[in-house]
């Protein structure tokens, strides 16, 4: 009976840790803090840094705008008639909100069969992929976090096509996320969980 209970009680601490890690860092509004509480998030953006040269400041904003940093996060469900559920609004996943069409263009090219979308290190890795993209056939410098974002959201094709300027909203969100970015830098600049 003993033995039950320690394995039980192990299963629960394991759970807990799991569980906790698919939620959102505590205080969105500071990076030092959500690098300080999620250190193997520094270590992801770092690389991505390195490997495309996007800055994490500004990958950070994307991040959270995109998901809250919750890696698991998905669209909300289209109902029917008020409450007949019907599906996502699109099939968009995990920390970066990659589509399905995109992250398989991305599988292909780079990531490979093990890539997921709800892992941090293969999130960021996907964004600067997708932006060094965006900076080659859109001219788009990689640090411009609004134009980045705004070709993010509707696609390359759709920024060149001028897509969001029918989406006052998502221009409005787009001045958020740059924003978030130079707040961000401000604070990574004075983070030593970041050096």
């Amino acid at each position: 009976m003993k033995n039950i209970f320690r394995v039980g009680i192990v299963l629960l601490i394991l759970g807990s840790c799991s569980a906790r890690e698919g939620t959102a860092p505590r205080n969105l509004d500071n990076a030092c803090e959500i690098l300080t509480e999620r250190p193997h998030y520094a270590r992801a953006f770092k690389k991505a840094e390195r490997t495309w040269g996007v800055q994490t400041h500004v990958l950070m904003a994307m991040i959270y705008q995109e998901s809250k940093f919750i890696s698991d996060n998905r669209p909300p469900h289209v109902y029917a008639l008020g409450v007949i559920p019907t599906g996502r609004q699109s099939s968009a996943l995990g920390y970066s909100q990659a589509l399905d069409g995109t992250w398989a263009e991305y599988v292909e090219q780079r990531g490979g069969r093990r890539a997921d979308r709800t892992d941090i290190d293969d999130a960021t890795d996907f964004m600067g992929w997708y932006m060094t993209a965006t900076v080659r056939e859109n001219g788009i410098p990689m640090n411009d976090t609004y134009n980045q974002y705004l070709a993010y959201h509707d696609g390359r094709t759709g920024w060149r096509r001028g897509t969001y300027r029918a989406k006052p909203w998502l221009v409005r969100i787009a001045g958020e996320v740059r924003d978030r970015a130079v707040l961000y830098d401000a604070q990574l600049r004075t983070c030593r969980a970041f050096r």
